[in-house]
């Protein structure tokens, strides 16, 4: 190891302007892979637009994190092309791919203070010592590191280590940035000061950035689309407020939030139909409201009212059995026809609050409502 990196001069540019950044676009089309008998991705097809912050979210073994190492060149696809810039970058190794990628761990040489660790993988490209001094300083300028260039990472709180792990792929100046799950070893206070510092790093620098996790509101807080993965398979792409909205199915939905899913059949035709439940209640279907087959009425809990007496619109019957005081808002589970009702009501100082036990109507306003196979 050179004693290139023990002693850092701070940058008298800007840091962002010290590294060279470059947003390009990412193109995954048909990509299959297989180990043995296990079909893991599934004929993935995705545009990522340059400069996005741009998520794989879905359950543990759904498939992201193959994806994401497959784009980093760790993962070989059996079929289909993985474009950078409009370059395929599918036969390289990973070195010469232009990407970055920070590993779940971190992966810090222990033995290596901080600024040595950062240095790395540009001694290892034969970088010159003045461009490695004067990058590394700009890389630890920009994650606010540069006063704790001489600490080993044993020295370091969990959210200044995935920092370093931050300046040292930064430093290299990929051409897209990959995350994988770098959140995970946080506390949940530490985790959403990190993500707003990953978000405001990403802006600055205008990486295209792919940020693989499993949690909903880390994606939905820094993301600016999400790919929304099951099986081996993306369901749905979208901002998340589209996914959120307008999902595509079942999963997705569920996945996304909290839903309501009621079951039943369509009965009638025209403007007389109703959507019967399996508890016996029958709700009206708005006009024009496409019902695919086999759909379930589904409706979030916000969109529903509980009231004590005679509801004023479609309802679906019940009693209270839970009551969650979240804060801003109060959570209700109304046992309803063999399942349980979730309806979220904001909280307000000195309103009174439906008790466990309180017969209720859960109205339900049919144009709010989804209808998902």
């Amino acid at each position: 190891m050179t004693a290139t990196a023990q002693k850092m001069a701070r940058p008298t540019a800007a840091p962002e302007a010290a590294l060279h950044t470059e947003a390009l676009d990412v193109r995954i089309e048909g990509i299959n892979l297989s180990y043995g008998s296990n079909h893991v991705l599934k004929d993935i097809d995705l545009d990522i637009h340059a400069g996005e912050f741009f998520a794989f979210l879905g359950p543990s073994g759904c498939g992201k994190t193959t994806l994401l190492r497959l784009i980093a060149g760790f993962n070989t696809a059996d079929t289909g092309t993985v474009s950078v810039g409009g370059r395929d970058i599918g036969r390289l190794p990973p070195w010469k791919r232009d990407v970055g990628l920070v590993f779940q761990s971190y992966a810090l040489w222990p033995h290596m203070n901080v600024a040595q660790n950062v240095a790395f993988g540009l001694e290892e490209r034969g970088v010159a010592r003045a461009e490695i001094r004067r990058r590394v300083g700009a890389a630890l300028e920009i994650v606010g590191l540069s006063h704790l260039a001489d600490r080993r990472p044993s020295q370091l709180s969990g959210g200044q280590q995935q920092r370093v792990a931050l300046a040292r792929t930064v430093v290299i100046e990929p051409k897209v940035l990959l995350l994988d799950e770098p959140l995970s070893n946080l506390d949940a206070k530490m985790r959403v000061q990190v993500r707003r510092e990953l978000r405001d790093l990403q802006q600055r620098l205008g990486l295209t950035t792919i940020f693989v996790t499993h949690d909903q509101e880390e994606a939905n807080t820094v993301c600016d689309r999400i790919a929304v993965m099951s099986d081996g398979i993306v369901q749905q792409v979208g901002t998340p407020m589209e996914l959120y909205e307008r999902p595509a199915n079942l999963f997705v939905a569920n996945f996304l939030g909290t839903a309501n899913v009621v079951e039943g059949v369509v009965c009638g035709s025209g403007t007389a139909r109703v959507f019967e439940t399996t508890g016996g209640w029958r709700l009206p279907v708005a006009s024009g409201a496409e019902v695919p087959a086999g759909a379930r009425l589904v409706f979030r809990p916000q969109v529903a009212r509980i009231v004590e007496g005679q509801a004023g619109v479609p309802a679906l019957m019940g009693e209270v059995v839970r009551r969650e005081f979240l804060g801003s808002l109060v959570r209700y589970g109304v046992a309803s026809g063999g399942q349980e009702i979730t309806v979220d009501e904001p909280f307000r100082p000195g309103q009174g609050q439906h008790e466990i036990g309180a017969r209720v109507a859960v109205e339900v306003p049919m144009s709010a409502v989804l209808w998902l196979a």
